[in-house]
């Protein structure tokens, strides 16, 4: 999508729309497959969450581009397309890391680590009793 908006003179809501509504197809088959197996415990209940994280970016970008189809000059609706297209590309990268088995480099993962690491420090050594 972020590619029609190089083409001059090209209505950038079209192109946003039509994305949107194959994501949201996307979306709902997931859904549909999904929910099962975690309802089962099968799966986490990130999986989902990252579903649904889609949804409403998909559910946003249906709006917005809507809106530029009625409304090509709205610079507001184009920046929140531009937002969006920055946060699937972030979302990808994350998804890609996870995927090839990288390190869980998070900065919530790494705050825990050393939290744990902290607290193991400051426990008395059991093995002088």
């Amino acid at each position: 999508m972020a590619l029609f908006g190089l083409v001059p003179g090209f209505n950038v809501g079209g192109a946003a729309t039509a994305v949107a509504v194959v994501g949201l197809l996307f979306i709902a088959g997931s859904l549909i497959r999904v929910v099962p197996a975690w309802r089962a415990k099968r799966i986490k209940l990130s999986d989902v969450s990252f579903l649904v994280g889609l949804l409403v970016v998909f559910v946003i970008q249906l709006i917005v581009g809507l809106g530029l189809d009625r409304h090509a000059e709205r610079t507001d609706d184009l920046q929140t397309i531009c937002v969006l297209v920055i946060v699937c590309f972030l979302i990808g990268i994350a998804r890609a890391w996870e995927l090839v088995g990288g390190p869980n480099v998070g900065l919530s993962h790494q705050l825990l680590k050393m939290f744990q690491a902290r607290r193991a420090a400051q426990k008395p050594d059991d093995s002088n009793e």
